[in-house]
């Protein structure tokens, strides 16, 4: 217990010099001597557990993780983002921090000789184990700012206080020896970590390394291959770097190689062991019946208390009423539409059940079925749109055994935390406990860092891009998840059926770098988005896939259910909108003055356009436009000054990205 209070009072400490001080988070080396710590497995342990608190998961009062993806043209929020309105992102006075990536150092400066040295006292496979973790973590600290700020700096050392050694480190290498770096560490974290965590599927283990180890090379490949050309690629016309960095030997096309290859070989073990055990799809209505046991073991999956017995979840996180770790997702999931919503984008890319896309002439489908309502929109299409869905008089939990059905009426009652903003309600990671429901903070339902899904759809992606064809793996990865979307199998007929200018209307995923992408590309991609929705990848495939320059030219507005002239506008009809009380409920329009809660069906048409309501302090009234600054995040200005010999912006070490100023408060302009 001793040890334990030495170590969490040496984590405060570390904190506390860190949350002042952002130059690579300087300390003098005095303050911390570590000598008395460090010695056994335990003490390891007691260190690198904190670290999980790095994972995204469902937490707080909104839809936590399923909300991730509002700001693409997955899911929409309340407002629109700021990455769509150039000029209004702007840079920040801050600095930014390497605390954590400064603790993890710390941690290998300490712990890493004795371990090199069999001085580490427990059993030798718990004490791989927490090493391994330590090296995932911190190539998990890397890639955060690898993904944000594309070139950055890599340092494994204590830095001291001698500001010329602080000012070398300090220094940002290309973005592909970052990622090759982070590759490294994840490799060293493989071989380190268990096949199985002694703590189960709430510690990292061998395949979620292997998986983010495969997202990370699928980033970096394809970032190269589709920004290539450009001054976000290192050596690209306009990059800020050092040629000299690059090393004589740099070949850019050499390093899209190895990345996409590193993500075939990474991905490939997961992906072979989960393809004949995909979580079953039992296609039913509901995910849960009224005494709260699974009726779909791949809907449950996204919301159950215990996920460990699920195949496909690597790693989860467990929420516990006795410890107080709890969630407040479930009340908003059940009880309202959470502020987030499917966009009409997304709906539109779900295949029917015969493999072909909805407006292919053979397909079945009838734009007609959108007058009648959402259910009757999803007639006949993939399983995974109609189960994670809300549809017409669904379930939403079951209180006291009862059903209480789903409400479309919140599409506009309600604030920004309760509203559904397109009227496409996300039921992906809902529970029926109306228990939940109805009092703050007591959900239960895990939240599943890493699925080993994954794993195939980024095999599949590397391997098209890096070869041109759809392999023998590749191809039964495919034809599995389709089976289990209950869609045709046959990909090809799907491929053979695809207009990319129809695609390219709801679809940002359709393009990369401003031009269409080849049929069989997009239906690689159409897969993942269709499989990944609403668990918080979404934003980093458009960014890696240079998905979104199209729109400086073509404004993109954001759609939802078709409204006017629908079920849903007509008083008689038993699926008009309604109170809580059952009343119909009559949208306002009041565009100029900002008051209403629909938008004009003269100015939008038929559809539900959540950035058309009102004019009143909305820069994305016109549609959702991208300037190509906005890949990258801008470092802010405290940075330039801190790496600074001289504390000046104009005489700073690092640069900045491009396309982006280096003061505060200022927002980007164009890169030519």
């Amino acid at each position: 217990m001793k040890k334990i209070i030495t170590a969490l009072a040496l984590g405060a400490s570390l904190v506390a010099l860190t949350s002042c001080e952002d130059f690579l988070d300087r300390q003098p080396e005095s303050s911390l001597t570590g000598e008395g710590f460090f010695n056994e497995a335990s003490e390891l342990a007691t260190y690198s557990i904190r670290y999980y608190t790095m994972f995204p998961v469902s937490t707080g009062y909104d839809y936590g993780t399923f909300a991730s993806d509002n700001g693409t043209d997955n899911q929409a929020g309340m407002s629109a983002s700021v990455r769509y309105i150039p000029g209004e992102w702007r840079v920040g006075s801050g600095a930014w921090s390497f605390s954590t990536i400064r603790q993890i150092n710390y941690f290998f400066a300490m712990a890493q000789e004795k371990y090199d040295q069999g001085k580490i006292g427990g059993a030798q496979s718990e004490i791989d184990q927490y090493m391994g973790e330590m090296h995932f973590f911190r190539a998990y600290a890397f890639f955060s700012g690898l993904s944000s700020y594309g070139d950055y700096p890599i340092y494994t050392v204590l830095p001291n206080e001698n500001k010329e050694e602080l000012l070398e480190l300090t220094k940002r290498k290309p973005r592909n020896q970052v990622a090759r770096f982070i590759l490294d560490e994840l490799t060293q974290a493989i071989n380190l970590l268990p096949e199985t965590s002694k703590y189960g599927k709430q510690g990292l283990n061998k395949a979620a390394a292997r998986l983010f180890r495969s997202r990370v090379a699928l980033f970096e490949g394809t970032w190269l291959k589709h920004h290539k050309g450009t001054a976000l690629v290192p050596g690209g016309p306009g990059w800020p770097g050092n040629a000299a960095d690059l090393g004589s030997d740099f070949n850019i096309d050499t390093e899209i190689s190895y990345f996409l290859t590193e993500a075939m070989n990474s991905a490939k073990p997961v992906g072979d062991v989960i393809v004949n055990n995909l979580v079953d799809n039992t296609d039913t209505p509901e995910g849960m019946n009224d005494k709260l046991e699974s009726l779909n073991p791949y809907y449950t999956m996204f919301c159950d208390q215990n996920m460990d017995p699920y195949s496909e979840v690597l790693l989860w996180k467990k929420f516990d009423l006795d410890l107080k770790v709890t969630t407040n997702v479930q009340m908003q999931m059940m009880r309202n539409g959470g502020g987030t919503g499917w966009t009409r984008g997304l709906v539109n890319s779900f295949l029917m059940r015969n493999g072909l896309p909805i407006y292919a002439a053979a397909s079945g489908y009838d734009p007609a079925w959108e007058n009648q309502g959402i259910t009757a929109t999803l007639k006949d299409r993939d399983s995974r749109l109609q189960i994670f869905t809300k549809q017409d008089e669904s379930v939403d939990y079951y209180l006291n055994g009862e059903p209480v059905m789903w409400r479309e009426g919140w599409l506009i009652s309600g604030d920004n935390a309760t509203r559904a903003i397109t009227g496409f309600c996300i039921k992906k990671g809902k529970h029926y406990n109306g228990a939940w429901a109805n009092t703050h903070n007591v959900g239960l339902s895990g939240s599943i860092v890493f699925r080993a899904t994954e794993a195939m759809l980024n095999y599949m992606e590397a391997c098209y891009e890096l070869n041109g064809r759809v392999d023998d793996t590749a191809s039964a990865y495919w034809r599995a998840l389709r089976v289990r979307a209950k869609v045709d199998p046959d990909f090809q007929k799907t491929i053979n059926n695809t207009n990319m200018a129809e695609e390219a209307k709801w679809d940002w995923g359709a393009y990369s770098h401003g031009a269409p992408v080849d049929a069989t590309l997009y239906n690689i991609r159409r897969e993942r988005r269709n499989e990944l929705c609403a668990e918080a990848l979404r934003m980093d495939d458009l960014r890696r896939w240079s998905a979104m320059d199209q729109l400086a030219a073509q404004p993109y507005q954001i759609e939802g259910i078709k409204y006017w002239g629908t079920v849903y506008a007509d008083e008689n009809s038993p699926l008009c909108l309604k109170t809580e009380a059952g009343a119909f409920l009559a949208p306002v329009v009041d565009v100029e003055n900002g008051t209403g809660t629909m938008s004009s069906q003269a100015l939008s048409g038929d559809y539900v356009r959540p950035y058309q309501i009102t004019k009143i302090q909305n820069l994305a009234f016109n549609g959702l436009s991208f300037t190509m600054a906005h890949y990258l995040s801008p470092i802010p200005q405290k940075s330039f000054s801190d790496a600074s010999p001289d504390e000046t912006l104009e005489n700073s070490v690092i640069y900045q990205n491009p396309g982006w100023p280096k003061v505060a408060g200022e927002g980007a302009f164009e890169i030519k």
